[in-house]
């Protein structure tokens, strides 16, 4: 099938949206130990894969594919279990695995070559344009908007813009645009002050270069014929400086929220940041919901407590504790007389019967008296009573039989047991000032 005989008329439901479900993930390791990256819970019963989908579905991008290939087994439970269009829906949401073929028998080298590799299913699809996005990516886009920039412009290449402060410009891609929002000039990370300076966007002073966010918007023959002639492996390495200097290719601005979740402290930061009283990002907009697997869960049941900034998810049960800025996950069990302050508690999967508990462990969630401040604790962890956990100084990493720091986070792995009396904290450490007791009710 030739893609010029594909109508290219230029409306949302002729655009197919790629998701990328990402490598290794190892900067956010332990959390990507058993689970691919866009995988990993955020905001208490949320994935990072429901972002983007739910960004393409909002956005009437119906044609969605994520293509996986590391750690996929958890990534292709909850989207089959999610995304599923009725008989009456114009649509899908599809999993391209990686696969050994008659044509090749290796696995996807990299973003671009991941594409490539799905060049048939791309065809198959008979949608005019092609959207690639990432997987693990916090943010709220209408795709709709880009889309018609993109065709404004009569553009080959759309890339998503955003602008970036001075002192940031080296941890992005670099994209210099001119007047009509062509893209002239791109650097990979650039630390080279003349080379920082020729590649100025922008007259504010505060925000003066545009960073690829990783979101592009092709004409799908234009894809096709890029990934073809480059065999390089990477979009932002090799297809997109190429497209630069061979095809029409334009910036568009963003100017909304948008998160990176690339490493440890990102995430963290980012988590906690939902639960304040104005999030950088609104879950709870009813016009453009979030979607995530339904579940039928019952409400949760809080007893006595000391609550301030935490976002709590569906059937948790907490009793006689004190928790502060932060977030706590689907049938989080918290004990009596528990302190949680700015930590992130991912919940469990199920909640605890005799046949499960292991023998002489504590059973799940976390344990009367225990301390928790600075921290993430992994799904199905069993924390046991008076157990104190306490963030370490800013760039400590420490890799534990029990547990793991990262730049000063402490990150309790899926599974983990913490025994009776565990005591997670710097050395130096001294009685905690900053718990104070709950008001008596």
């Amino acid at each position: 099938m030739s893609i010029k005989k594909v109508n290219n008329r230029k409306t949302y439901s002729n655009i197919l949206a790629l998701i990328l479900g990402g490598g290794a993930g190892t900067r956010l390791y332990p959390l990507t130990q058993q689970r691919a990256k866009p995988a990993v819970p955020i905001a208490g019963k949320y994935r990072l894969i429901d972002i983007p989908i739910s960004n393409c579905i909002n956005s009437e991008v119906n044609y969605i594919a994520v293509l996986t290939q590391f750690l996929t087994v958890s990534l292709h439970r909850h989207i089959s279990r999610t995304y599923n269009f009725d008989n009456f829906s114009k649509g899908w949401v599809q999993i391209w695995a990686a696969e050994q073929t008659l044509a090749g028998a290796e696995w996807y080298q990299g973003n671009a070559d991941a594409v490539r590799k799905q060049i048939n299913e791309i065809e198959s699809a008979r949608c005019a344009y092609t959207m690639i996005l990432s997987g693990d990516h916090l943010y709220r886009m209408d795709y709709r908007e880009l889309a018609d920039f993109h065709w404004s412009h009569d553009a080959d290449v759309t890339i998503a813009v955003q602008p970036v402060k001075k002192e940031e410009a080296s941890r992005f891609g670099i994209l210099k645009t001119e007047k009509d929002d062509r893209i002239s000039a791109f650097a990979e990370k650039p630390k080279d002050p003349k080379l920082l300076k020729s590649l100025v966007s922008s007259d504010d002073p505060d925000q003066p270069y545009l960073c690829s966010m990783g979101i592009y918007f092709f004409k799908t023959d234009v894809l096709i014929e890029l990934l073809q002639e480059n065999s390089q492996e990477d979009f932002g390495k090799h297809i997109i400086p190429y497209a630069i200097e061979t095809k029409n290719t334009f910036g568009y601005r963003f100017d909304g929220y948008w998160e990176d979740i690339g490493t440890m402290r990102s995430f963290y930061d980012t988590n906690l940041q939902l639960a304040a009283k104005d999030p950088n990002i609104n879950f709870f907009d009813p016009n453009t919901p979030i979607y995530t697997r339904s579940r039928f869960l019952p409400g949760t049941t809080v007893e006595n407590c000391t609550i301030q900034k935490a976002l709590i998810a569906d059937g948790c049960r907490i009793e006689d504790s004190v928790i502060r800025n932060s977030v706590i996950g689907l049938r989080s069990l918290i004990g009596t007389g528990s302190y949680i302050s700015r930590s992130i508690i991912m919940g469990l999967d199920y909640y605890d019967s005799p046949d499960i508990q292991p023998e002489g462990t504590p059973p799940l969630g976390v344990g009367d008296g225990s301390q928790i401040t600075g921290a993430i604790l992994d799904k199905n962890v069993r924390v046991g009573r008076n157990v104190v956990i306490r963030e370490f100084p800013r760039g400590t990493e420490i890799d534990h039989e029990l547990y793991y720091v990262r730049d000063g986070i402490v990150v309790i792995p899926k599974g983990a047991i913490l025994p009776d009396g565990t005591r997670i904290e710097p050395e130096e450490a001294k009685p905690s000032t900053d718990i104070e007791e709950k008001p008596a009710v």
